[in-house]
């Protein structure tokens, strides 16, 4: 039993700079939260350990960099993934509207075998700032973007406060999952 191979599931985060990806992937893989902002340079991944159905797995978490300049690193780091996690921060309406640039850029540079079908998940991060008074974007207009897309699963979370972030994993993992091709045991 202990011989079975741990499957890799390669998860990429997108989303434009200053949305939170670095601080929700550090929230789910490490419980810490640190208000300095730093830039993520280039790319950088982080790994945790999942179990599902008695399975053990890998979750293999890529954080990129939002601002442009890092986007010609794109077709090394999103090919082979898994599942593409899209970002934006609910406060920001433009970090919304990009989310499309963001999922198509994808699409383009992973070139998956079926992009009809391929699993994002969409997260509405910051949900803490300002008790939710600083709010544009709301749950109702992302929800709609996401059914738009295929129905893809939108989690509103807040890395600082570990608020669904979770459960988005949860999901991302599972979605993830269903995109790797069933092996022969």
């Amino acid at each position: 039993m202990a011989s079975r191979r741990r499957m890799l599931l390669k998860v990429i985060i997108l989303g434009d700079s200053g949305v939170g990806k670095t601080s929700l992937m550090n929230q789910y893989v490490n419980r810490k939260f640190s208000n300095q902002y730093k830039a993520t340079i280039g790319a950088d991944f982080l790994t945790k350990e999942v179990q599902f159905d008695d399975r053990l797995f890998t979750l293999q978490i890529w954080d990129t960099a939002g601002q442009e300049r890092f986007q010609s690193l794109g077709v090394a780091f999103y090919r082979g993934a898994d599942c593409c996690v899209l970002v934006h921060d609910v406060n920001v309406m433009k970090s919304f509207d990009n989310l499309n640039n963001w999922r198509e850029e994808f699409l383009i540079q992973a070139s998956p075998s079926d992009p009809e079908n391929f699993p994002f998940v969409v997260l509405g991060n910051k949900v803490d700032v300002d008790g939710g008074n600083s709010r544009v974007v709301s749950e109702k207009k992302a929800k709609a973007w996401c059914a738009s897309k295929g129905n893809i699963p939108y989690f509103e979370t807040s890395a600082k406060e570990g608020f669904n972030v979770d459960a988005a994993f949860e999901c991302i993992a599972r979605n993830a999952l269903k995109n790797e091709p069933e092996e022969e045991m």
